[in-house]
């Protein structure tokens, strides 16, 4: 299992994904699923992975060996809009699926999902969520946040909290702290977190973080956290007599 989580806002993107992979309580791996295909002043596409490790490494090599060859059916360098990305995405996810899926099937589920975030010069930053079957949604004002993995106990943070006029600085925090509750209640969701803020039109991942289960910030953040909450609930009043 994973989580990994995209916002979009008007002030840019909040990408995050943990990097736990599981196949077993006895085979506990760290792999990043957070990869990056950026041409400087450009374009910076990031692709978020969540299910089988194989397909969805599979998926991410071809497009990273695409990348600038000019085909436009594969090369994300060429894509014209971040639509065209996650096109291209869907459609490498579907190739390697047709090639590989039948074979794995008696071993397990070969499928997987994607988020894709970025921007494309000439046009705002998009993000997309996409399915095993290759086709997507987009994230909209009403929906500004996609998630995939183990997603439902993140959920409700973001739900309460997060707003179109919300910073990315505040974004992130809320990222964070949504990643801490899926983390409380699965174990297959594990540190490290690799966390991008992209401002829109910088075209630059020089915000991209990783944070260790030793880094002090994610120490302070989960404390500060609870306590909070907790005095929050000790100010409540109780429930009224019966």
């Amino acid at each position: 299992m994973t989580y990994c989580l995209g916002i979009r806002l008007p002030a840019g993107l909040v990408l995050a994904a943990d990097s736990r992979s599981n196949a077993g309580v006895d085979q506990v791996e760290q792999v990043r699923k957070l990869a990056l295909i950026t041409v400087p002043d450009e374009r910076v596409i990031a692709i978020l992975s969540a299910g089988n490790l194989a397909t969805t490494q599979a998926v991410v090599t071809m497009l990273r060996e695409a990348a600038g060859r000019g085909d436009a059916a594969s090369d994300l360098h060429s894509a014209a809009t971040m639509f065209e990305a996650a096109g291209i995405v869907g459609a490498a996810l579907r190739q390697v699926l047709a090639r590989d899926a039948a074979f794995v099937k008696p071993y397990g589920d070969p499928t997987a999902g994607f988020l894709v975030g970025g921007q494309i010069k000439g046009e705002t930053p998009r993000l997309f969520q996409v399915y095993a079957a290759g086709n997507f949604v987009e994230a909209t004002d009403r929906a500004p946040f996609l998630q995939i993995g183990e997603t439902k106990y993140g959920k409700p943070i973001l739900d309460r909290a997060l707003t179109l006029t919300t910073t990315l600085d505040e974004a992130a925090k809320l990222a964070l702290l949504s990643f801490d509750a899926t983390m409380r209640s699965n174990l297959s969701v594990g540190l490290p977190i690799d966390l991008l803020r992209y401002p829109a039109d910088s075209f630059s991942v020089a915000n991209l973080l990783t944070l260790e289960e030793h880094n002090a910030y994610w120490r302070e953040l989960r404390q500060a956290y609870a306590a909070g909450l907790a005095s929050l609930v000790a100010g409540l009043l109780p429930p009224p007599a019966g």
